[in-house]
């Protein structure tokens, strides 16, 4: 999964990324800062893994990744080329969510692109470009729809008509998220790729006493509301903290949150997130060579899964053989849970869940 990560200059875009990837990109107190695009992979945190480890003692372990991109900050105009303008869109359209930073912190040190904070009109300056840029899109498609409408093709027509509802809906300042399509519309939005169709996760960046407090200030709760009206997920995020946690081992991090009074890490809560976002899910696979994690849509069938570690077990599936997560471990190795009949032998139709530890079995 690849998580844009977007705002306004300055709202804190690079410092989250540092600390998401540990990556040392350039971060400062000035707008544009970030120029072209940086990309950072993210091991997906799952205790799953460590349990499992533990067990088998394996020569390597290997978690589900994230790929984070940090993108250049977007200003009033970019759709008309002010700022990085269609360098920056071009970004955002190669990503499959995003991750809408907003400054949610009062800091008179660290200056602001419109000069004061205001999530509502920061979230509306970005939505706004984009918006811009889906009804360019838009726009070429109408007229190219209306040159082969001349030919009395009744498709052309019903064509049409979906991207005319749809630009109205644009022209109201609503994101193409959560235009009501039809089951008939399904097949002309395969290749519009609009950037306003993207799902959304909103970051609000507050202050590190705030995040230990546990507590919104007026700035989250207003995000919160625009949220709450998208049907977008909101999570809270302190930077600084988190850079803090970047630099840390295990027990280290875990040390320091627990002195903090925080149960759980920005970064687990942004993947989670995103996880949640684009319906995704792990199954684990366990032996003494490997340990590992494997990311899927959720709704996926077992041979569909199998491809996910090589294409030849998909083409050559026979069988999977399941074993619930809290199960294995309560049996603690293939053999005991097999002893107990508490392995499922699962064939072609069968739904892949999350946590779940499988062995394929397959002939090419």
């Amino acid at each position: 999964m690849k998580l844009g990560i977007v705002g306004l200059p300055n709202v804190g875009k690079s410092t989250i990324f540092n600390a998401l990837t540990a990556a040392g990109v350039d971060s400062a107190n000035y707008p544009f800062c970030t120029i072209e695009p940086n990309v950072g992979v993210v091991a997906v945190p799952d205790e799953r893994l460590d349990v499992l480890a533990k067990i088998y003692n394996p020569k390597k372990v290997t978690p589900a990744i994230m790929e984070f991109v940090d993108i250049a900050g977007l200003v009033k105009g970019a759709g008309k080329g002010e700022g990085l303008g269609n360098k920056f869109l071009s970004h955002i359209r190669e990503t499959d969510a995003i991750a809408h930073v907003v400054r949610c912190f009062d800091d008179p040190n660290v200056v602001h692109v419109d000069g004061s904070v205001d999530p509502k009109r920061d979230v509306e300056t970005i939505n706004l470009e984009l918006i811009f840029s889906d009804l360019e899109i838009l726009d070429r498609k109408i007229d190219k729809c209306g040159k082969m409408m001349k030919s009395g093709e009744k498709k052309y027509k019903i064509e049409m008509a979906f991207y005319t509802r749809l630009k109205e809906w644009l022209e109201r300042g609503k994101p193409a998220r959560s235009f009501q399509y039809e089951e008939q519309d399904l097949e002309y939005t395969k290749d519009l790729f609009l950037l306003t169709s993207k799902p959304v996760i909103y970051v609000a960046n507050i202050s590190e006493d705030e995040i230990v407090e546990d507590t919104d200030n007026h700035y989250v709760r207003s995000l919160r509301e625009i949220a709450e009206q998208e049907g977008a997920e909101i999570i809270t995020f302190c930077a600084s903290i988190e850079q803090e946690l970047s630099g840390l081992t295990g027990e280290e991090k875990t040390e320091f949150l627990n002195e903090l009074g925080i149960h759980e890490s920005g970064l687990s809560k942004l993947i989670k997130a995103g996880y949640k976002l684009l319906g995704l899910i792990s199954f684990l696979t366990a032996g003494e060579p490997e340990v590992r994690a494997w990311t899927i849509q959720n709704g996926t069938k077992a041979p569909q899964a199998a491809g996910k570690i090589h294409s030849d077990f998909e083409r050559g599936f026979i069988r999977a053989e399941i074993v619930p997560y809290d199960v294995f471990v309560e049996c603690g190795s293939w053999a005991h849970a097999r002893e107990k009949g508490m392995m499922r032998s699962e064939g072609k139709e069968y739904v892949v869940k999350d946590g779940d530890v499988v062995l394929f079995r397959f002939n090419v």
